[in-house]
């Protein structure tokens, strides 16, 4: 008996140092909610991701332990504990989620959090304006972790932009001055590709594609609209359609686009073949410099903070005023909100890359030149419009943004028969019903004789040609997988001029039988197509087991993109998610 006693209290021994350490099992907190606890939730952005959760298991053991983790003391008697769950989300999504728990409380998407902490306070204006309600206080919504937003560029390119304008202040103008070079890279001393690659992404989603695009705004209003000292952007100044021309030069730059910046911080960490700039939080730079990326950096990216301006990331901890958080629960929130800002917590916030929200942790490692980022910037901060002005640049996304031609290749020889030709044609359709009405898109087929099925034309007038000509997919035949990517590069290159996102997204599940070409021809046409100002982007998606990963590989290296792998039972959640480059 009294052997199982000193073994019980070995494992609670063990339980609540793990608890100390804010271990998890499973990625699951190993303290249990105490059954008289105040439970709260909180939904917070992808960048907090690799610390959060320790910092909600170090809050949650505390008062499992009878203590309070701001003020180190005992729990009152009587007192109750507080127990915190939390989810890491994407801040667009959980926006409208917000919203449609309060204005459309029916919707699929729903989210009910106590506490969210967005990127950015842009968010939460967003949410006001459209509940037409003070959703959130801002004014009592505070910060709890600091970084501003800046464009990740290569050493080698910001020195070559700098050689040309030596002591000057670099940003979206010297940018510019790049792509409009005749000869592109090859003008700045830089050998290989000419064309320039940037990375944007979704700003319905991602809170550094909202904050970029608004600063792109301001930087074409600056030099467009006869205003150069602008200090806040006005629903006319966006409405403004030399401005909009302005955004659309800068989106010009786009190689292609992303729903979340997360995807792309691992897609520049390939290096300047994939991209040559993107805009990121500081944080996320810093993560890629110290090599914390699947990919080690063939060398150093440095923030560009451009001279225009840019904005303040400052990760507000926000309890909406919602009839799911009851007076308790707002102030457990608040508890929770006194801990992540305590001097402990905001020393973890630093050693992630952030800069601290409160003025008695000083700014210090990892926020050094070494790293690629500069502690003494930026020195230009943009004013934070209006949400109606936030609304509006939103809202002019679809006209400002990079438009499409995007050619679908589809295996159809037999071994798609069955069940995989099946799923194909629903994940198609499915891709079909995300793509942006404005973009073209054709349909190309092939076995071992090639068929352009739909041939490339405005997504409004031939969207239902494309539809049916995908329900009407039939397999049977030889693969010519070589043959067919040759087709569709010279198909979609005929058109020298574009000033479009030329993309062929294929897909194919087996091996090259039929082609006349051999793999080296097809590689070296689809290299060939990059050395203009618009190369054609290429994204093999690899379907089920007997995909021919190596020559799909050869095609995404020549393209500089990267297979997506997919099979009959998650294909179509692939496509959806390859829509977003568009």
């Amino acid at each position: 008996m009294r052997r199982k006693s000193l073994l019980t209290l070995l494992v609670v021994s063990m339980l609540l140092a793990a608890c100390d350490r804010g271990e998890s099992i499973g990625g699951t907190p190993v303290v249990d909610r105490p059954s008289n606890a105040i439970e709260i939730s909180i939904l917070y952005a992808p960048e907090f991701a690799p610390f959060m959760p320790q910092v909600i298991n170090d809050f949650n053991a505390a008062f499992a332990q009878g203590r309070n983790p701001v003020t180190g003391q005992s729990l009152a008697a009587g007192e109750r504990p507080i127990y915190v769950t939390g989810a890491d989300k994407s801040s667009g999504v959980v926006m409208q989620g917000i919203v449609n728990a309060i204005i459309a409380p029916g919707n699929a998407t729903v989210d009910r959090p106590t506490l969210w902490s967005p990127s950015v306070s842009h968010w939460l204006a967003l949410a006001n304006y459209q509940a037409g309600r003070e959703l959130f206080n801002l004014n009592d919504s505070p910060p709890t972790a600091l970084a501003p937003v800046v464009i990740a560029i290569w050493e080698s390119r910001l020195k070559a932009i700098q050689a040309k304008h030596p002591g000057q202040p670099v940003g979206w103008e010297e940018l510019l001055e790049v792509l409009n070079s005749p000869d592109g890279w090859a003008s700045y001393g830089i050998s290989g590709r000419t064309a320039v690659y940037y990375g944007h992404t979704d700003p319905y989603i991602s809170s550094t594609a909202l904050s970029t695009l608004i600063a792109e705004f301001y930087a074409s209003a600056r030099y467009n609209s006869g205003n150069a000292n602008l200090r806040r952007l006005t629903i006319d100044v966006v409405n403004n359609s030399r401005v909009q021309d302005g955004v659309r030069r800068i989106e010009q730059l786009i190689k292609h686009y992303s729903s979340r910046t997360t995807e792309f911080k691992e897609y520049i960490a390939q290096g300047p073949e994939y991209l040559d700039f993107v805009a990121l939080e500081e944080n996320d730079l810093i993560y890629i410099n110290q090599g914390k990326t699947q990919y080690q950096p063939p060398e150093k990216l440095v923030a560009l903070y451009p001279k225009e301006g840019t904005f303040w990331h400052e990760h507000p901890f926000a309890v909406p005023n919602a009839d799911w958080v009851t007076a308790e629960q707002r102030a457990a929130a608040k508890t929770f909100t006194d801990y992540v800002r305590s001097r402990p917590v905001q020393e973890i916030i630093l050693s992630n890359g952030f800069r601290p929200a409160v003025p008695d942790v000083p700014v210090g490692y990892p926020i050094t030149t070494e790293l690629g980022v500069d502690p003494n910037q930026p020195s230009t901060v943009l004013d934070v419009p209006d949400a109606a002005v936030i609304a509006a640049v939103q809202a002019s996304w679809q006209f400002v943004k990079k438009q499409a031609d995007v050619l679908l290749v589809i295996d159809v020889s037999g071994s798609m028969q069955g069940d995989k030709i099946d799923q194909a044609r629903q994940a198609a359709l499915a891709f079909l019903d995300k793509l942006p009405a404005q973009n073209r898109v054709g349909l190309m087929t092939f076995n071992h004789m090639i068929n352009v099925s739909v041939p490339l034309d405005s997504f409004e007038r031939n969207s239902s040609q494309v539809r049916s000509a995908v329900q009407n997919l039939f397999a049977d035949g030889d693969t010519a997988i070589y043959d067919a990517v040759i087709q569709a590069t010279q198909l979609l290159s005929q058109d020298q001029e574009s000033d479009r996102i030329r993309a062929i997204v294929l897909l194919s599940d087996g091996q090259d039988t039929a082609s006349l070409a051999s793999l080296n021809s097809m590689v070296n046409e689809i290299s060939s197509q990059r050395a203009g100002k618009n190369p054609i982007l290429i994204v093999p998606v690899a379907y089920g087991e007997d995909a021919d990963i190596n020559a799909l590989n050869a095609i995404a290296r020549a393209s500089s993109t990267r297979v997506q792998s997919g099979d009959p039972a998650s294909i179509q959640r692939v496509l959806e998610i390859i829509i977003i480059y568009f």
